[in-house]
């Protein structure tokens, strides 16, 4: 893996870390290169439950897109896989927190939005900064089903950034904390995640994920259908059985 990302496990937490701090984390060829690498390691990571994505240093969690390195090679439209995009080039079933220690702008962006949950530290900054640059944010094609659409349209239009708590009221974000304490309260959520029943995990982001378009009756069918496997799990008997018995559930992911 290059040096440009860094990976690491502690427990059943795995923790990516954007390693170009010189250059607020900007997206180059070898940081993406080692940011496909990554999240595939941590797919097939069996006791990895749960991924921390940040950014090294405290000035920045990715700039986004390397501009300079874009105007050496004259990009003009990004191949499909030019940043990774979680639920469309990347697929992963086990959740992803991004902590979020400084600008996330751009690509930044992207890969905050794309994580499951995010966690800011209160000097994190937000933006869609393409418009200043000439370039485009196709994948903020979604961004208006997370937070307001006028808000998403502010983002777009101007290319001003907003800081955490604005992004924080308008929904994009989970928590703010001090910036000292991101880390920390970071891998505390990755932890109580990770001590959970996997399965149900799982099939609690994919549930989240697969029907919030669908129709009530086919949201309830497909949400049947995808916690049957941790219903007739061997943790769904574990469980129970441990709360009788007055002590942690050693799960086995199956």
């Amino acid at each position: 893996m290059p040096d440009e990302v860094l990976y690491e496990r502690d427990g059943g937490v795995a923790w990516l870390t954007l390693n170009r701090p010189e250059a607020r984390n900007a997206v180059n060829a070898a940081l993406r290169d080692g940011l496909f690498k990554a999240f595939d390691r941590f797919d097939k990571d069996d006791a990895a439950q749960v991924l921390v994505v940040t950014g090294a240093g405290d000035e920045a969690f990715c700039a986004g897109g390397d501009l300079k390195e874009m105007a050496n090679v004259e990009l003009k439209v990004p191949p499909p896989d030019f940043i990774p995009q979680l639920g469309r080039n990347i697929h992963l079933a086990k959740p992803v927190i991004a902590a979020v220690n400084g600008v996330a702008y751009g690509g930044g962006f992207l890969l905050a939005q794309n994580c499951d949950l995010v966690i800011a530290a209160d000097t994190a900054k937000f933006g869609i900064t393409e418009a200043r640059w000439g370039r485009g944010a196709p994948w903020a094609a979604l961004l208006a089903k997370t937070i307001p659409a006028r808000i998403a349209m502010q983002l777009l239009l101007t290319a001003e950034p907003i800081d955490a708590r604005r992004a924080y009221e308008a929904g994009f974000i989970n928590e703010v904390v001090p910036a000292a304490d991101l880390k920390r309260r970071a891998g505390e959520v990755a932890a109580r995640i990770a001590g959970n029943a996997p399965l149900s995990v799982r099939a609690g982001k994919a549930m989240i994920l697969e029907t919030r378009d669908l129709p009530r009756d086919a949201a309830f069918d497909r949400a049947e259908q995808l916690y049957e496997r941790a219903y007739l799990s061997e943790d769904a008997q574990e469980g129970p059985r441990a709360f009788r018995e007055k002590r942690k559930p050693v799960w086995k992911g199956r």
